[in-house]
């Protein structure tokens, strides 16, 4: 008992270690989840799956794979598919029953194996897995389109592929003479009906349910895990893998229902898939014995070179021929497609069917499958980025800030960020407070940016940071709380926020970080303005350094951010480090001509309410408001 706590320790830890690296390394972590599971099986032996779960093993791995495969349907928002639609169909109507066919053929002619193992096989290779792609689109910064045509992909695929392979093992088992043909076409017929139709009842019962209030709010994930592990079970009873359709149509259904719940219940969806990931990737990767491995030979390679360079390519170029899909797009989609858990899960299932009824060579398709995901990962891993670069696919677009609140103030400060070539949207329900905006060509966002339509125009990946700059502190605390999980706590920031006691009263997960060091209201800033403060632009250099710069600085100027060469945005309030030579330096301040009058009138004033006193000379007055916001002079 305590062996099998400690290795299921470890695999947790392993796998969000791994998931840790490739962040600060940016790696793909599946690659490195890969080899921890390598160094946890095969290497060393401190795993084996199938010994240490026994019976369990395998359904929680099934499990798992529905879980995973529910979360991926329940990011496919049917608006981000209408530019790609065409193109996704014909992948999945042409593609992949051309790559069953030739890779069927490649695993006999060439890969040695018999038509039975070639066969189910192929069938199974037609998958593009979501646990592979997704953190890869992630990591790669695609465009929209190339973004949302792999992502479709890869989840609707992936429970197609897998029923690929559940009617290929049955018309092997009609051949054989152990099932019948009549009953193999309506087992496919039902299957396949009770699949679709089981995933959009189970949604629609979900809705009905949450909406009409009959699942209190801490039970609804709970209630939503137990349903999808359920209709999965109850559709795998029927026909074997197709309760993989059923979830992923079920998450489809869900994602465009509106329900109040679904973004809580998507983040913990999110969460869950990720442990979930790590661990089966090291548990499947640790179930392959050495002697799977030594198995593989030059006709195992040549199968692998075959799949990728000719006939996933041939496949998808000509099923998206008149699709609208760019040349450009169908030369990535045609390259990339990384195979995942759901292949290695099905092989496994199906290697041990085809064994049980004779065929000897049925082990084999564990190895060739792992030899497949192990590639893919690793070339479609490291070759993403670079490939959507070449083909200007990729986004490059600088660290952007999304303004939320349109006032005399923030439409000052989205100016100077456009001056500065930083990416800038203005977002307000008044369209009058948007109009100078709009007359200095910012793009501006009009309507409610808590909206779910404001979540499908503004993709929240095109900024780096939010700024809450409204004149309701509540209304800017709720922006940032909703941003808060898209951007990352860290880059939400709001005015305002003076009231301490106030602002403790409320949880520490509500609203973002203030804007400034020092809280200034909005009330304070518009007086500011009027009063003649402006926003500055100023470029350290060697010689005119952060120390200068502050000690120039008019009295109770205002410093917001700096901007670093490669355009990556640092603000003050939640920087750990100093501005450097290069950077430029945005503040809100009083002129410098004006900050001199105002400081010689106070000096003025001083002397005369103070007998005996000596006037400062103007020279002396005037180095107080000494540098420069057009780039640093020299000293």
């Amino acid at each position: 008992m305590d062996d099998i706590v400690l290795k299921l320790a470890v695999i947790g830890a392993a796998g969000i270690g791994a998931q840790w690296l490739a962040w600060k390394l940016h790696l793909p972590a599946i690659v490195l989840l890969l080899a921890a599971g390598f160094v946890a099986g095969p290497a060393t032996g401190f795993l084996d799956p199938a010994a240490d779960f026994g019976s369990v093993y395998r359904p929680m791995v099934s499990i798992a794979v529905a879980i995973i495969l529910f979360e991926g349907g329940l990011t496919l928002n049917l608006s981000e598919i209408r530019e790609t639609s065409k193109a996704v169909r014909r992948i999945i109507m042409y593609a992949g029953p051309m790559t069953w066919a030739m890779a069927a053929f490649a695993a006999h002619h060439v890969g040695g194996l018999s038509w039975p193992t070639a066969i189910v096989l192929g069938a199974i290779l037609v998958v593009t897995g979501p646990t592979v792609i997704i953190p890869l689109l992630r990591q790669a910064q695609l465009d929209a389109r190339p973004a949302s045509l792999l992502r479709w992909e890869a989840i609707v695929n992936d429970p197609i592929g897998a029923l690929f392979a559940v009617v290929a093992f049955e018309a092997i088992m009609v051949y054989i003479g152990l099932h019948q043909a009549e009953n193999l076409v309506l087992l496919i017929v039902l299957g396949f009906a009770l699949a679709i139709g089981g995933g959009w009842v189970g949604a629609k019962l979900i809705v009905w349910s949450f909406v009409r209030g009959h699942v209190p709010e801490y039970l609804k994930a709970p209630v939503l895990l137990a349903t999808v592990v359920a209709v999965y079970a109850g559709t795998n009873m029927v026909l074997e893998e197709a309760g993989l359709l059923t979830v992923t149509v079920m998450g489809l259904v869900l994602a465009n229902s509106r329900i109040a719940s679904l973004t809580d219940m998507r983040r913990f969806k999110e969460t869950i898939t990720t442990l979930l990931v790590s661990g089966i990737f090291i548990i499947l990767t640790a179930s392959l014995s050495l002697e799977d491995i030594r198995s593989l030979d030059w006709q195992a390679a040549m199968f692998v070179a075959l799949l990728l360079f000719i006939i996933r390519p041939v496949a998808i170029m000509l099923a998206t021929i008149g699709s609208g899909a760019t040349i450009q797009e169908r030369i990535l989609t045609s390259w990339i497609g990384p195979r995942g858990v759901v292949a290695v899960a099905v092989s496994g299932l199906f290697g041990t069917l085809l064994a049980d009824v004779g065929v000897q060579d049925a082990g084999r398709m564990v190895a060739f499958t792992f030899a497949v995901v192990v590639t893919t990962i690793v070339l479609h891993g490291f070759t993403l980025a670079p490939l959507a670069r070449f083909l200007k696919l990729k986004k490059t677009a600088k660290p952007g800030i999304l303004i939320v609140g349109g006032s005399r103030w923030s439409t000052a400060l989205a100016k100077k960020l456009h001056e500065a070539e930083v990416p800038v949207m203005l977002a307000d329900q008044n369209w009058n407070h948007l109009a100078e905006a709009r007359l200095a060509s910012i793009p501006v966002y009009f309507g409610e940016v808590l909206s779910e339509s404001a979540h499908h125009a503004i993709d929240p990946k095109s900024f780096s940071s939010l700024i809450a700059a409204g004149d309701n502190d509540a209304y800017n605390a709720l922006v940032c709380t909703d941003f808060g999980p898209e951007l990352g706590r860290s880059h939400v920031f709001q005015i305002g926020r003076i009231d301490e006691k106030a602002r403790k009263a409320l949880n520490f997960t509500l609203g973002g970080r203030s804007l400034t060091r020092e809280p200034v209201s909005f009330c304070d800033l518009r007086e500011k303005l009027l009063d003649g403060w402006t926003f500055q632009l100023t470029r350290l250099t060697d010689e005119y350094g952060w120390t200068a710069y502050k000690e120039a600085r008019p009295e109770g100027a205002l410093i917001l951010l700096w901007i670093k060469p490669s355009g990556a945005l640092m603000f003050a309030a939640a920087a750990s480090t100093t501005p450097g030579p290069n950077d430029r330096i945005l503040s809100f301040a009083m002129p410098k001509d004006e900050a001199r009058a105002e400081a010689a009138s106070k000096t003025a004033r001083k002397a005369e309410l103070t007998p005996g006193a000596k006037t400062a000379p103007d020279d002396k007055i005037a180095a107080a408001g000494a540098g420069t916001d057009e780039g640093s002079k020299k000293k």
